[in-house]
């Protein structure tokens, strides 16, 4: 089941469009889902909760209506969630094969490319998220438009093998490419042992045995999958710039994330968060265990 929190914006309906798109190919149910708690009675400013619940109910019909009519065949279904959107939506992601969101939604500053609630959702998500701009944004961002966007781009680390298991899927639904990009830097003097130095020597250099840890990770996903076809990219510099300069025909963009930081803190990483910014297509955020 793919599961898309609308809310009304521009962005929540682009979501709700890739979402819908994305459960016909992988032949899956969508959910359409809006959460809204009622404010506590003590706030100053007064909410109508039946007209609020009146909204929201005919912002999930109309969005349903809207997606059936593109895919007649895909099941979908809808939930108004009464509990505030954070909590609500990180619990949908446990039960969901992937959630998707908009990247903004209705009140974000200007200014801020991720709206608050998709940012704390990113940070707690038990599951895949995928965030997705509007046309507009997309276009201004400097996305590719028709065919050319044929790509599916995984950006692959140290755990790469849930980040590899989302991208294959995703590359084979599609019938499109993946590229599979690996970044890396010079080592510390402090990190770089004898046994590091004799394995880079039997590799034929440290760019050799990046392009082998590479093919190491892909190649079991590869056996699994092997309908998709795979572009292998290994290059000097940070992960972020690597992946945001690879991404010109890109589809989705898949990266990974650490469950927590050091003392149980949530965070999503400067990789994410450089290419959830800076990515013209959507990108999709995959918690590591």
């Amino acid at each position: 089941m793919i599961t898309v929190g609308v809310d009304g914006s521009e962005h929540g309906s682009a979501a709700a469009d890739w979402a819908a798109a994305e459960a016909a190919l992988r032949g899956m149910e969508l959910r359409l889902v809006h959460a809204w708690a009622q404010q506590p009675l003590d706030l100053p400013v007064t909410v109508d909760t039946e007209a609020q619940q009146r909204w929201a109910g005919n912002l999930l019909q109309e969005t349903r209506a809207r997606v059936t009519a593109r895919h007649p065949a895909l099941p979908v279904t809808a939930r108004l969630l009464p509990a505030d959107p954070v909590p609500a939506l990180v619990a949908e992601s446990a039960e969901a094969a992937v959630l998707v969101l908009g990247s903004r939604g209705h009140g974000t500053l200007v200014g801020y490319l991720i709206g608050s609630i998709a940012l704390h959702v990113l940070r707690q998500a038990k599951g895949p998220v995928v965030l997705v701009r509007s046309p507009e944004e997309e276009q201004e961002a400097g996305a590719d438009e028709g065919e050319g966007a044929a790509e599916v781009l995984a950006g692959v680390g140290e755990e790469p093998d849930d980040v590899l298991e989302f991208a294959f899927e995703a590359a084979a639904a599609r019938g499109a490419q993946l590229r599979a990009v690996r970044a890396w830097s010079l080592p510390p003097v402090v990190d770089w042992g004898p046994g590091s130095m004799r394995l880079a020597d039997e590799t034929g250099g440290l760019a050799a045995l990046e392009r082998k840890r590479l093919a190491d990770a892909l190649e079991p996903w590869r056996f699994r999958h092997p309908q998709v076809g795979v572009v292998e990219q290994v290059e000097m510099g940070s992960a972020a710039q690597v992946l945001l300069s690879s991404c010109g025909r890109g589809a989705l963009m898949v990266v990974g994330r650490h469950a927590s930081g050091p003392h149980g803190l949530q965070r999503i990483g400067h990789v994410a968060h450089a290419v959830l910014h800076h990515a013209p297509c959507p990108v999709a955020v995959v918690p590591h265990p």
